[in-house]
């Protein structure tokens, strides 16, 4: 936490709209681009994918005759799942919607010819005991996750405790002023889709193993995203959801606004970032607002100068992972992924853009 403190004591400074850019707002490989055998491409996590589009583009750019990079988002264009073939000759899978998915779908070791389908896993969560054997899960960034809420008129208090989260989601507490609150209403607690790696974090910090039966998660609920329809019903009000800080710090600040309520695709587009805006991503925070923690704000400072907070409560402060096959090298990382996920790699070497999208860099990026 000291480091993560200097870090961020320094990110107001060194930000710059370095790496920013009118673009797309969509990601997955360029239309009418199918990535070669030999290519890299990523799946998994939400969390960090706008992050990783930025970073494939940027790098396919500078490098057309180096290996290309390419990511799959977690869910389409259309904000939905979908079959896809990763690569040209691979056979295609449901599209792994989150860390887990990812992280499953890169240990298939799915290969054509002499190149695996998948590369790397985007995991937004550290490794479990339960994961599947012969993998590294190598530190990326820093992010912390905090329970959201909508921004006007809600019943949840602006700051809950870590236990006071662990009786919400366990379902002790049904009632506000069961939890600090001064309404009577009931709680209703969400959690975004099955595998999300925002959701086996938070759990894991509260302490919650298996979620009481009150907690509503519909496979519709997509993490780190407040335009569902969900939040602007009739049990909105009493509605909290964990949320990525970085994703939240992105969209709010450093994202263009979406075409539309829902932030699909319109005509292939969901929104047009403008000059200093983020290339990949939208404002789809929408009508939720984070809240503090034991007494602590995820976020320190407004605008162009919010980052994450260093003195937010610890426990929920997470790291970001790419998640390799391990290899026979000091570092276990295979030698041709060196240049992307290696301490001297592509995404080691962009502090810049990784604070444009929330987040913050990690010491031990790549180690």
């Amino acid at each position: 936490m000291r480091m993560l403190s200097k870090l961020v004591t320094g990110a107001v400074a060194a930000a710059t709209v370095a790496g920013l850019s009118a673009g797309t707002a969509l990601a997955d490989p360029p239309k009418g681009v199918t990535p070669a055998p030999a290519s890299v491409v990523s799946v998994g996590a939400q969390t960090q994918q706008n992050l990783f589009d930025s970073l494939a583009v940027n790098w396919d750019k500078a490098h057309p005759k180096k290996t290309q990079l390419y990511t799959w988002d977690a869910l389409n264009s259309a904000g939905a799942d979908n079959n896809i073939a990763t690569k040209k000759g691979c056979k295609a899978i449901v599209r792994p919607n989150g860390a887990s998915p990812g992280i499953t779908s890169l240990a298939a070791n799915i290969k054509i010819g002499s190149h695996f389908c998948i590369d790397i896993a985007r995991s937004s969560r550290a490794e479990k005991s339960t994961d599947p054997t012969g993998l590294s899960f190598v530190p990326f960034a820093f992010d912390s996750v905090s329970y959201a809420s909508i921004s006007k008129g809600s019943n949840a208090p602006a700051n809950l405790t870590t236990k006071q989260l662990q009786r919400i989601y366990s379902c002790t507490a049904t009632k506000w002023n069961q939890v600090g609150g001064k309404s009577t209403a009931t709680i209703h607690p969400l959690l975004a889709q099955a595998g999300a790696g925002t959701v086996t974090f938070f759990l894991a910090a509260i302490g919650v193993d298996t979620p009481g039966k009150c907690v509503s998660e519909p496979n519709t609920l997509e993490e780190n995203q407040g335009l569902s329809a969900v939040f602007k019903g009739k049990n909105a009000r009493n509605e909290i959801i964990p949320f990525s800080t970085g994703d939240w710090i992105a969209q709010a600040y450093h994202s263009a606004k979406c075409l539309n309520g829902s932030c699909t695709a319109v005509k292939g587009v969901t929104c047009k970032p403008k000059k200093g805006q983020n290339a990949f991503g939208c404002a789809d925070n929408g009508v939720l607002k984070l809240n503090k923690i034991n007494g602590t704000s995820p976020v320190t400072g407004t605008g162009s100068k919010a980052t994450l907070n260093a003195h937010f409560s610890s426990i929920f402060i997470r790291t970001l992972y790419n998640v390799v096959r391990t290899a026979k090298t000091k570092d276990k990382i295979p030698a041709y992924l060196e240049q992307f996920v290696g301490a001297k790699g592509l995404f080691c070497s962009n502090e810049t853009l990784i604070k444009d999208y929330g987040f913050l860099p990690d010491p031990a990026c790549g180690s």
